[in-house]
């Protein structure tokens, strides 16, 4: 087809139109910060994050729109605004599992040189993924192989909104909805949470001699907007495989285990010091949680290594392509071409991004030897393995982001493979069972995580960039700012949240911190708990074995996502149960479009509308929790403001009936109004 010779670009390359300016630097950075805050307090209460690309291609248009910006600026501002959510993502994934593996323990998380240490972390993961993309960029781009759906979605956004109707008042709302809810819940207007333990009989056994006691531990949804935009997002198929995860640690793993151990195991524990094990039902729920926290938890993060693998293995084929692509895609890439270069297929110079590739591989190197004081030659094995490991898995993450998008992108098995490689090569180096051995295996897979991250992010947005006009290299540069930017906040609220859950935690009567129950960090967890036990030696092995082995049964079930079940298990059962919430009027939702036999218009509509509102709801309530943890740091406490002492939890379920049906009627009406 002639259009297939030569491709035309939204805005043509000859064209000289305002992108790369401070104001849509600015709005960028902003957008970076905010959405990037958003998604760290998202993926550590509920082990997912989302994508930024929308919310911060709406979010900038709808403030150009006030200054008459250019179609190329609101590019170039969503670009630097949704790389952000990829430093979280990295720094979430990885991070706070220094925390819980004890290598930054207590006041250690919050101190200065740890802020630093991170946020070069961060930073250097960052810049390594966008010089790598910078490379690779037009190889990849041009590609006709791979689709980009979600770039495709994004330039179609822009180009939609040139109309005025990119839709901003409806993420704006719900905002303002997800703050005001999530403020409410602190204030004690109503209860957000509900559990109770229920004592389900004796069983005897040995001809009467013995009996055992248990029972089960219920509980009803989280009263929180974000956790049912996260269910909303991810729609009732997913959301459903979330919660049969949770269904089967709360209804078969605890209370088999609870009665197994018996009465007099709830006696002996600490917390239940003064109550009556036999009948009270706090120590019952005090014991119940005990378990699911101390057992079921490791079991959980024994079938996520399996899922995590598997994934990668059903991806087997597009990640060895990726891999191929990537060495020959560099080869094409350095050796460049003598002609002149439009516009739009400018990049950064090769020069400088080996330069930069050098500076990154001696600041792991600083990191490792000076800061974690490992050997010398360990340091440079890690920095070595670091950018091998950090180029083929941006390269991949890319890859595989033009075939499924970001929101499908395994950036959590691929820090993974790169922790466990990373921590196997340190221990054949004489690593083993020290602090900096650990410190350095969690550094490396961290500045790996970020890179895949950022490559994948960036290279949509660079594709997204290229259907419209946008020139690469201005995007390159505004995202090495953003990256910069984001690394340097993000670890600042990282401590933010860890010490507000912990001060809320001494308030509230239970542990607080990375790996409580309301900062759950579950892929952090993992990460912690592998590095301890190859380098550390510390694994309770047998639990992790259990899991890995209920993992291969899952998969021999024919299950497709047996990562959801087990971050079910991960999770408390009130937040898995909020996120089904909400993936069930998402199915409402299907129902009414599926009977309504909308055209494909309409049925876009109704989908960019619902993911809008939910994008909305998801930032209001963690914008909010971000105001709630920095008050909680001071031991300021929201409780503590209102004199309610027995708040109604059956307030809170109306409330989330009253943004159940705005989520179905609002996409509707909005659909209805294309006829």
């Amino acid at each position: 087809m002639a259009e297939d010779k030569k491709f035309v670009p939204f805005v043509p390359a000859d064209t000289n139109m305002k992108e790369f300016t401070v104001r849509a630097l600015l709005i960028g950075l902003v957008l970076a910060v905010v959405l990037g805050a958003a998604n760290a307090y998202l993926g550590l209460k509920a082990g997912m994050t989302i994508a930024a690309t929308y919310p911060a291609a709406v979010i900038g248009m709808a403030v150009l729109r006030f200054f008459k910006g250019s179609i190329l600026e609101e590019n170039f501002t969503r670009t630097v605004g949704s790389i952000g959510e990829s430093v979280a993502a990295g720094a979430i994934f990885t991070l706070p599992a220094f925390y819980i593996a004890g290598v930054w323990g207590g006041e250690e998380f919050s101190s200065l040189s740890s802020y630093l240490t991170a946020s070069l972390i961060l930073v250097t993961g960052g810049t390594l993924g966008v010089l790598f993309v910078a490379l690779l960029r037009r190889v990849m781009v041009e590609d006709k192989e791979l689709p980009f759906p979600e770039s495709v979605a994004a330039a179609e956004i822009h180009k939609t909104g040139q109309s005025g109707t990119g839709g901003s008042k409806y993420l704006f709302s719900a905002m303002i909805v997800g703050a005001l809810v999530k403020i409410a819940g602190d204030l004690r207007l109503f209860a957000t949470e509900w559990t109770h333990f229920f004592k389900a009989g004796t069983a005897s056994f040995a001809k009467g001699k013995a009996t055992l006691e248990g029972g089960f531990l219920a509980g009803g949804p989280t009263i929180s907007p974000a956790y049912l935009g996260v269910g909303y997002i991810i729609g009732p198929k997913l959301s459903a495989l979330n919660f049969s995860g949770s269904v089967m640690a709360w209804g078969l793993m605890v209370p088999m285990l609870l009665m197994m151990l018996g009465s007099s195991f709830v006696a002996s524990l600490p917390v239940n010091e003064g109550l009556d094990a036999s009948t009270s039902i706090i120590a019952w729920e005090n014991a119940a949680n005990i378990v699911w926290r101390e057992i079921v938890r490791i079991i959980a993060i024994g079938g996520m290594l399996v899922a995590a693998c598997f994934t990668l293995y059903r991806m087997r084929s597009s990640l060895g392509t990726g891999l191929k692509r990537s060495v020959k895609d560099l080869k094409r890439a350095t050796q460049g071409s003598g002609d002149s270069v439009e516009r739009t297929e400018k990049d950064l110079k090769s020069s400088w991004i080996l330069i930069g590739i050098c500076i990154a591989a001696v600041l792991t190197f600083i990191i490792t030897f000076f800061i974690f004081q490992t050997s010398i030659l360990v340091a440079v094995v890690a920095s070595t393995v670091m950018i091998i490991l950090a180029f083929f898995f941006a390269a991949v993450s890319g890859y595989l982001v033009g075939i499924i998008g970001s929101s499908n992108n395994p950036i959590s098995g691929l820090t993974l493979t790169a922790l466990v490689v990373t921590a196997l090569i340190l221990v054949a180096c004489g690593v083993k069972g020290s602090s900096g051995g650990v410190a350095a295996v969690l550094g490396i897979a961290a500045i790996v995580c970020v890179a895949a991250a950022v490559g994948g992010e960036m290279f949509q947005d660079l594709k997204a960039g290229h259907i419209l006009g946008g020139t690469p290299w201005k995007m390159q540069v505004g995202d090495l700012i953003g990256v910069v930017i984001s690394g340097f906040v993000m670890f600042g609220v990282l401590i933010v949240l860890n010490q507000g859950d912990i001060n809320m935690g001494l308030q509230q009567g239970y542990e607080g911190g990375f790996g409580s129950k309301n900062l759950s960090a579950p892929q952090a967890g993992l990460m912690a708990t592998l590095s301890q036990g190859i380098v550390g030696g510390q694994m309770a092995w047998s639990l992790i074995i259990a899991g890995m082995i209920l993992g291969v049964a899952f998969i021999l079930m024919g299950i497709k996502s047996p990562m959801l079940i087990f971050v079910g298990m991960y999770l408390p059962f009130s937040t898995v149960f909020a996120i089904f919430t909400g993936g069930l009027i998402k199915g409402i939702l299907d129902i009414y479009v599926a009977n309504r036999k909308y055209n494909e218009r309409q049925i876009a509509t109704v989908e960019n509308t619902g993911v809008l509102l939910a994008s909305g709801m998801i930032a209001g309530e963690a914008l909010m929790g971000l105001v709630v943890a920095v008050f909680a740091m001071f031991n300021i406490f929201f409780s503590d403001m209102l004199p309610i002492s027995n708040p109604l939890y059956i307030i809170g379920l109306v409330i989330v009936v009253v943004i159940g049906y705005f989520f179905v009627t609002i996409p509707l009406k909005k659909a209805k109004s294309l006829k």
